[in-house]
C-alpha cells in the first residue's frame, strides 16, 4: 500500500472564510445615496455597497435580502439604512456596526422610501395612492396603515420630494438641495442639469448610450451620481469643475472566469461581455477595462512576474495585455478560426496553450514571437481543463471525451498519458505541488490521481453535497433532479490540504482531500430572484402550459438591465445541463484561490464573491472602546477577573490571548465563567476551543462546550459543526488509541501478574 503525504493538517482558521466583498456588478438598478458627503450607497442585486468616495474604496455589506433590492434609504447621519426589495420585504439596517436590526415586510409594492431630515421619522409609500402620508405611530416600530397605503413611522418630519422617477421621458429628475437646480436623465443617455425657476441648461452631456436609470444629488449639491442598469455603470460627477470623483462599471453578462496575480493584490474577471477587467482586491475597484475580445472571455492567466495577462476567448484569439501600458502586446491567432475555452502556461512562460471547443485540439505558441509551436490532437471532445503542472513541463487537458491526457510538449512526444473515465469530463487541476491532479466528472465525482504513478488515490462522490435549489423547469423536486449535479470548476488551497468544488448550484463545497469529507458548504446567494434558490417551489404557479413565470408576455423578452434572450445565447451549454430559459440561473462558474491562501474568489451569477480569513476582513470593531486593550486582558487576569478577561479577548478577537484566559480557568469555575460569555462570542469562542483540541489534548475544554450546548446548538450547524468536526475527531482518534495501548498493556501486566 502506498502512503500519500498531502502536506500539513487542516487548522480551523483554514475554514473560517467569511464573506468580504462583491466584485464585478457595481450597479444592477434601484436608486443611490450619498451620506456624509463622502459615502455613496447603492444596492448590488440583493446586496448594498458602501463607497468610500475620498479613499476610492468599496465594500459590500455581509447580509442580504430576499431577492434584488429595489429602493433604499439613508439616515441624515449616515447610520442607520433601509432597504426594500422586489418581494416587498425591508430591512433597517445599523451602517456602522453592519448588523440588521429589524425586519418588516409589506403587502404592497414600495414606491418610494425616505427619512425625515432629523432622521427621527421614516415615510414608506405604498400601493397605487398619488401621495405620501407620515403619521406617528402609537408605539416606535409600529406600522400605520392607510387605505392601500402603509407609512413606517418612528418621528416626526418631512419628505424629500422627489420627481417622476420613472417618467417617460426624462427617466429621472430630482431637485438639488437648496442650490434650485434639477437633474433629468433621459432614456438614451443623456443627463441634463438646469437652473431653477428659469430652467436655464447649465450641462448637457451623454454619459452612456443606454437609458439613465437613476440620478441624485449629495447634500451639497455639487456632486451628481448617475446610474445605468444595463450597463452595469455607476458615476459621480462633479459638475462645477466638470470632472469625476467615481466612475465604475461592472460586467452587465455572466462572469465566466478569474485569475489572481501572484502576489494576490489583483483580480482579473472575464465576461460574457467581451470584456476583461482587472480589479485591486484590498479596495474592490476596477482599474482598468480591456475590450478588444470580440466574443465572451473563457479563460485568464495571469504570468508569473504579475505584470502580464493572458485572456482566451471564443472569438478564436489568446491576448497577452501588459499592466503597466495597458495595451495588447501579444495576440495568438490559429490559421482557422478556432472558438478557445481553456489556457495555461509553463513556468517559464515561454509556451502558451488553448484547448478549443470546436475542433477538439490543443494549440502550443511561443510567448515571445506569437508563432505557432504545434497543434496537440487526439481528444474526441471539447478541451475546457488545460494546465501545467507546476514542477515539470508536463500539460494535462481534459475533455468531453471522459479523458484526461498527459502531454510532453517539449519534446514532442505526444500523449505520454491518459486516464479513462467513465463519464464526460468537465474540468482538472494539478495540487500545487505537483504530485496530485483532481478530475470532476459530470456524474459529480471528483477524481483524484497520481500523474507519476498514473494510479487512481481516491474519489468524491459529489451528487448529494452540490444538489440544492430547484430549477423552475424542474417537473421533480430538488432532491430528485439530476440536472447540475456536478462540479465545472475545481481549486486546491495553497498548501493543497483541501479542495473546492462549484458548478451549477448555490453551493461552493470545500473537501479535505487526504480524508475526502466535507467540510464546508458556501451558500452563495439567498436571492430568490434567480432561479435554482428556492429547494421548494409554490406549486399554484405550475400549470398545464408550464411555469407561469416561462408564460410569454408582451415584455418577457426584457428585463431592468439585461436582455434575457441576448444572455441564453452567449453561453456554451454543458453536456445534460438545462439551457437558460430567460431567468438567470444560479451557478458558480470559476473558483480560484489567492496564492497566500487567504482568500478565495467565485464568479457567480450574483457577481465575483471574494470570501476572506484575514483579520482585517473578519476584525470586529464595533465593541471597541478605549479600554479594551491587550493590556486590559492582561490586568483582569492579574486581578483574577477571569470572565472580564475572556470577553475583552473575544472583543479584540485575538486567538492568543482567548487561548491565555482559558488557560487561567480552573475546572471548578468553567461554568461560572462561560455562562458569562454573550451569544455573540460563541462562535468565536468554539473556534478556539476547536484550534486548541486539534492542537493540544485538553480533554478538559470538553466542559466548556458541554456546559453551553444548549445554547450552541441556537447556532447554524455551518457555524459550528464543521469548525468542531475534525477536531473531535482527531481527539476521538487519539483518545481510542491511547484506551486500546492502555488495554492491552493493562492484560499483559495482569497475566504476567497472575504467572508469578
Amino acid at each position: 500500500m502506498k502512503i500519500y503525504n498531502t502536506g500539513p493538517k487542516l487548522t480551523v482558521k483554514k475554514l473560517n472564510y467569511r464573506f468580504q466583498n462583491l466584485l464585478g456588478a457595481p450597479y444592477r438598478g434601484g436608486n443611490a445615496e450619498i451620506t456624509n458627503n463622502t459615502e455613496l450607497i447603492s444596492p448590488v442585486g440583493n446586496r448594498v455597497s458602501v463607497t468610500d468616495l475620498i479613499k476610492s474604496q468599496t465594500t459590500t455589506l455581509p447580509f442580504q435580502s430576499s431577492s434584488n433590492i429595489s429602493r433604499i434609504a439613508a439616515s441624515p447621519d449616515g447610520v442607520f439604512l433601509l432597504t426594500v426589495d422586489d418581494n416587498r420585504r425591508c430591512l433597517f439596517i445599523n451602517l456602522r456596526q453592519r448588523v440588521v436590526l429589524h425586519r418588516i415586510s409589506f403587502k404592497n409594492p414600495v414606491n418610494a422610501l425616505e427619512f425625515s431630515p432629523n432622521g427621527t421619522f421614516i415615510a414608506v409609500a405604498t400601493g397605487e395612492s398619488d401621495g405620501t402620508e407620515v403619521k406617528e405611530p402609537a408605539s416606535p416600530g409600529t406600522p400605520i396603515r392607510d387605505g392601500d397605503d402603509e407609512v413606517e413611522g418612528i418621528g416626526s418630519g418631512n419628505v424629500k420630494k422627489r420627481k417622476g422617477y420613472e417618467g417617460r421621458e426624462g427617466d429621472l429628475d430630482e431637485e438639488g438641495g437648496g442650490l434650485h437646480m434639477l437633474v433629468v436623465g433621459f432614456s438614451n443617455g443623456v443627463f441634463g442639469l438646469y437652473q431653477m425657476p428659469d430652467f436655464v441648461c447649465l450641462h448637457l452631456l451623454s454619459i452612456s448610450r443606454e437609458k439613465i436609470t437613476m440620478a441624485v444629488f449629495n447634500e451639497l449639491g455639487n456632486w451628481l451620481t448617475f446610474g445605468c442598469a444595463k450597463l452595469g455603470r455607476l458615476l459621480v460627477w462633479e459638475w462645477k469643475s466638470e470632472s469625476y470623483i467615481l466612475k465604475q462599471q461592472g460586467h452587465y453578462f455572466d462572469v465566466n472566469c478569474l485569475a489572481y496575480s501572484p502576489d494576490s493584490q489583483l483580480l482579473a474577471t472575464g465576461a460574457d461581455d467581451n470584456k476583461v477587467k482587472v480589479w485591486t482586491v484590498s479596495s474592490g475597484f476596477c482599474f482598468i477595462t480591456f475590450s478588444e475580445h470580440a466574443n465572451a472571455i473563457t479563460a485568464l492567466l495571469f504570468m508569473a512576474n504579475s505584470h502580464s495577462l493572458l485572456s482566451a476567448s471564443l472569438d478564436g484569439t489568446v491576448r497577452a495585455w501588459d499592466l503597466y501600458r495597458y495595451r495588447n502586446f501579444r495576440t495568438f491567432t490559429t490559421p482557422e478560426t478556432r472558438q478557445f475555452v481553456s489556457l495555461a502556461a509553463d513556468q517559464s512562460g515561454e509556451v502558451i496553450c488553448a484547448g478549443t471547443l470546436d475542433s477538439f485540439e490543443i494549440f502550443v505558441w511561443s510567448m515571445k514571437t506569437s508563432r505557432l509551436l504545434d497543434i496537440l490532437s487526439g481528444h474526441e471532445g471539447p478541451v475546457h481543463g488545460l494546465m501545467f503542472s507546476p514542477t515539470n513541463a508536463t500539460l494535462a487537458s481534459s475533455s468531453w471525451d471522459r479523458t484526461v491526457r498527459l502531454w510532453d510538449v517539449f519534446d514532442g512526444k505526444g500523449v505520454v498519458e491518459t486516464f479513462t473515465h467513465t463519464h464526460d469530463v468537465l474540468t482538472l487541476v494539478y495540487r500545487p505541488d505537483g504530485k496530485q491532479l483532481a478530475s470532476s466528472t459530470l456524474d459529480g465525482q471528483i477524481h483524484f490521481w497520481d500523474p507519476i504513478d498514473g494510479l487512481l488515490m481516491y474519489t468524491i462522490e459529489g451528487c448529494r453535497d452540490i444538489s440544492g435549489g430547484r430549477l423552475m423547469t424542474d417537473r421533480r423536486a430538488a432532491a430528485n433532479s439530476s440536472s447540475g449535479k456536478f462540479f465545472t470548476t475545481l481549486c486546491y488551497s495553497a498548501d493543497g490540504t483541501y479542495i473546492l468544488a462549484g458548478g451549477s448550484s448555490k453551493y461552493i463545497c470545500m473537501y479535505d482531500v487526504a480524508d475526502q469529507v466535507l467540510l464546508r458548504r458556501f451558500q452563495i446567494t439567498h436571492n430568490v430572484s434567480l432561479d435554482g434558490v428556492l429547494d421548494f417551489l409554490n406549486s399554484k404557479n405550475m400549470t398545464d402550459a408550464g411555469p407561469l413565470d416561462l408564460i410569454d408576455d408582451d415584455n418577457s423578452d426584457i428585463e431592468e438591465g439585461v436582455d434575457k434572450q441576448t444572455r441564453g445565447k452567449l453561453g456554451y451549454d454543458l453536456p445534460g445541463s438545462m439551457p437558460n430559459h430567460g431567468r438567470p440561473v444560479v451557478r458558480t462558474k470559476c473558483l480560484r484561490i489567492a496564492p497566500t491562501g487567504r482568500s478565495f474568489s467565485a464568479a457567480t451569477t450574483e457577481g465575483v464573491l471574494v470570501y476572506s480569513i484575514d483579520d482585517s476582513f473578519i476584525f470586529d470593531p464595533t465593541d471597541l472602546d478605549i479600554d479594551v486593550t491587550p493590556e486590559a486582558v492582561d490586568a483582569a487576569l492579574n486581578e483574577d477577573k477571569l470572565s472580564k478577561a475572556l470577553i475583552l479577548s473575544l472583543r479584540l478577537n485575538k486567538d492568543s490571548l482567548s487561548k491565555k484566559c482559558i488557560f487561567k480557568v480552573s475546572p471548578i469555575d468553567i461554568p461560572a465563567v462561560i455562562s458569562s460569555i454573550p451569544y455573540r462570542y460563541l462562535q468565536r469562542l468554539i473556534e478556539v476551543f476547536a484550534d486548541l483540541l486539534e492542537s493540544r489534548p485538553h480533554l478538559e475544554f470538553g466542559t466548556f462546550i458541554d456546559f453551553r450546548f444548549y445554547r450552541v446548538q441556537m447556532l447554524s450547524s455551518a457555524k459550528f459543526m464543521v469548525t468542531l468536526q475534525k477536531a473531535i475527531t482527531r481527539t476521538h482518534q487519539y483518545l481510542k488509541e491511547t484506551c486500546s495501548s492502555n488495554e492491552c498493556m493493562l492484560r499483559y501486566l495482569c497475566s504476567a501478574s497472575s504467572g508469578k
